[in-house]
């Protein structure tokens, strides 16, 4: 089997290179150790925002930002492109924890972004649900994506442009020949020939690496979530208090989440974590209290030194991309990573300053 360009990884950061690379005409083919969107992209909440953003180093704002702008559009192309609604809805983002306002408002500032302190009366009507709470920082301009049904729509992008999808086929090593990619190799001894490798494995990232001797620091960091199924409209916004977070979805459904361990691979989930994380629920919407927890669930994160990306080309290995260790950020960073990652790949003059990204190799 030849390709263009093989990514190795079919989480949201391959799926969105495999679709931008494809449609600037490159010959792409998507590899992936299990099914298409299951890992870390399936996992999460699809918050289009750091949370908590004015704590992000600048790399990860200027992601989010072109993101954020681009968003909407890419959306409803997905959209009309594959008759799948990826949900995009700008519900707004309410943090409780109002001792950082001065470090928001500064940032916020900066960056153009809406802001307001609500206060009592004002913060009840925004979400009539909270309880306890007198005061929250509101960005309005805020928005989500339901990831499951992104992850969905991209794939059946690729599927209508008829991109080749290796799904539950493992990468066992990437092959060099006089300093440059020349092939993989699967468990199964396939071999698949390639000028171009893009490494978008996620946590597994480094492991991949690592049968070429490269060592990049990125670390597996777990995450469990839970699901309640309410009424559509119990709660309105996008909550975040205490590094917890509540996302409710057109339908009712409502996520919480979301733990941060160093469990390895282990997708295990616990006792202990479905306790607090309720307990975080019904803390902030006493009303969930009426409900039973539907779905409980983890995932893998790729972790990085500071959250920060590596986006950009092996120094010294012609042909190997990465564009991996998005850690709690891979929706949200996703889609400007993946024209980042492009802009790169063909020369043309990028969106950000690549240096930022670069890897540390």
């Amino acid at each position: 089997m030849m390709t263009d360009c093989l990514i190795i990884g079919g989480g949201v950061n391959g799926l969105l290179s495999a679709l931008q690379l494809h449609d600037a005409g490159l010959q792409v083919t998507v590899i992936e150790q299990s099914t298409l969107g299951q890992e870390s992209s399936w996992a999460g909440g699809g918050i289009l925002s750091p949370l908590y953003p004015w704590r992000s180093p600048a790399p990860i704002t200027a992601l989010a930002r072109w993101g954020q702008t681009h968003y909407p559009e890419f959306a409803d192309e997905l959209f009309q492109r594959t008759g799948i609604d990826p949900e995009y809805v700008r519900n707004g983002l309410l943090v409780l924890d109002g001792d950082e306002y001065l470090q928001a408002r500064a940032w916020a500032d900066f960056e153009h972004i809406p802001l307001e302190k609500l206060e009592q009366a004002a913060l009840r009507d925004c979400e009539p649900e909270l309880e306890g709470y007198n005061e929250a920082l509101w960005f309005p301009d805020i928005a989500q994506i339901r990831n499951p049904r992104l992850l969905k729509a991209l794939k059946q992008a690729l599927i209508l442009a008829n991109v080749p999808l290796l799904e539950h086929q493992t990468v066992h090593s990437l092959k060099t020949q006089n300093g440059k990619i020349i092939g993989i190799k699967t468990h199964s001894q396939e071999w698949i020939a390639t000028e171009q490798v893009v490494i978008a494995a996620g946590a597994w990232s480094a492991n991949l690496l690592y049968t070429l001797n490269v060592t990049l620091p990125i670390v597996p960091v777990r995450g469990q979530m839970i699901l309640f199924s309410t009424q559509p409209g119990l709660v309105s916004r996008i909550i975040l208090a205490n590094d917890r977070y509540i996302i409710p979805r057109r339908d009712g459904h409502v996520l919480v989440g979301s733990t941060l361990e160093e469990a390895g691979f282990n997708k295990t989930t616990t006792h202990s974590a479905l306790e607090d994380l309720k307990y975080a629920a019904f803390h902030l919407v006493p009303r969930l209290t009426d409900y039973t927890v539907q779905k409980h669930w983890a995932g893998v994160r790729p972790g990085t030194p500071q959250g920060i990306p590596y986006i950009g080309k092996h120094p010294s290995i012609e042909g190997l991309f990465l564009n991996t260790g998005h850690f709690r950020n891979g929706i949200v960073l996703g889609l400007a990573s993946a024209r980042l990652l492009t802009d790169l790949m063909l020369g043309r003059e990028p969106i950000l300053d690549p240096t930022h990204f670069a890897p540390p190799l």
